[in-house]
Order: structure tokens, then C-alpha cells, then sequence
């Protein structure tokens, strides 16, 4: 089973994304488990800094990386917090002070031009000097509620509304996610690329 460095440190994200792979046998493992430290994200992107990521765990561990860089854009907000999603309320921002934040930004704006979409941007390198890496898209559309609802996911996902299921991401069942989100949209369009390198 060839293994495959995971560009994060979000234990969610690493979960989520080792279930979807596990049809192509890959073992996906977490970049901490080499000690692979954190890289700055510099890039003014998602495509930016998920290059940057795989980039770097690919020349430290010389395995083959996949780097996830995902985030929530507001439309109201003109795509805020964007790339920033994850330190919207600061350096040592969590989940609950980043829906905090955005909450209490979003107060006066109404129910009509709520709308939003999270975004992920993932790529796969074979190598650090990857001159073609394979970068794939995924978006999901929402709208941001006034009140935080359900306990599951990370992240937004408890003020990110399902209009046609009429719950947040929070409240859905992890398998039901993992066949709506952005992330599931973006590895449905890297698999099959994948299967293509194995």
C-alpha cells in the first residue's frame, strides 16, 4: 500500500479525507507523523497556499503529498474570511471565536443576502519539484444562519446552512457530508486523477 503525506495538522480534515481515499488502498498519513512542522501560507489564494503545503511536506518526508487549502467565502462580505478562514478572529484563533466573529459581523445583514459557499482547493504532488501538480476544486453552496445548530464537523459547519436539506453542515451524518461537501467535490475530481498516477 504506497502511503501518501497529508499536508495538515487538522485531525478532521485528515479523517475525513483518509475515508474518501480508502478505495484507491492508499495509506493516507497526517504530517505530523513525520514531524513535519508547519509552513507559513503566504499565497493570496487557495491554489497558493495548498501548492506551498504539499510543496513542503513533499521535500521533507520525500513521499508524494496532498495538501488541502479550504475556506468560507461570504458573499455579503465580498468573499470574507476567505483564505483567512481558519485565523478570522486572530493568531490564536478556534472555531468558536472565528463563528463569533462572524456572526457579530453579519448581524445587520439579512436573511436574503446570506448567502455563501465553503470552497477547497486540494493538490497532489509526486515530489517537491512536481512540475505538473494535480489541483482540483470543490464548492459547496450555502447561506450562513444567526445561530449555531448541531454538534457534528468542525470548522463553520454549524452556521452553514443546507438550503435544500434545511439543516447546517453540523447537523448532517458524517457520510452524508462526505457526499455534499467541497472537500468530498474536490476528491471526486482528484480520484480518479490518482487512480491515473498509482
Amino acid at each position: 500500500m504506497s502511503q501518501i503525506v497529508l499536508a495538515t495538522g487538522n485531525q478532521g480534515k485528515v479523517k475525513e479525507l483518509a475515508s474518501m481515499l480508502a478505495p484507491l488502498k492508499l495509506d493516507v498519513v497526517a504530517q505530523s507523523e513525520f514531524k513535519v512542522p508547519d509552513v507559513p501560507e503566504t499565497g493570496t489564494t487557495f491554489v497558493e497556499n495548498a501548492i506551498i503545503k504539499a510543496r513542503h511536506a513533499a521535500k521533507i518526508t520525500g513521499k508524494p503529498a496532498i495538501a488541502d487549502d479550504s475556506g468560507l467565502e461570504v458573499m455579503a462580505l465580498s468573499g470574507a474570511p476567505g483564505i483567512y478562514s481558519a485565523r478570522y478572529s486572530g493568531d490564536n484563533a478556534t472555531d468558536q471565536t472565528n463563528i463569533d466573529k462572524l456572526l457579530d459581523t453579519m448581524k445587520d445583514i439579512p436573511s436574503s443576502e446570506r448567502q455563501a459557499r465553503f470552497v477547497c482547493v486540494l493538490v497532489y504532488m509526486r515530489h517537491e519539484n512536481d512540475p505538473t501538480p494535480i489541483i482540483c476544486q470543490g464548492f459547496w453552496d450555502g447561506e450562513i444562519t444567526t445561530t449555531q445548530e448541531g454538534r457534528e464537523g468542525f470548522g463553520y459547519d454549524p452556521v452553514f446552512l443546507v438550503p435544500e436539506l434545511g439543516c447546517t453542515s453540523a447537523q448532517l451524518e458524517k457520510a452524508d457530508k462526505n457526499k455534499l461537501s467541497h472537500r468530498a467535490k474536490a476528491l471526486a475530481a482528484l480520484v480518479p486523477q490518482l487512480a491515473n498516477h498509482q
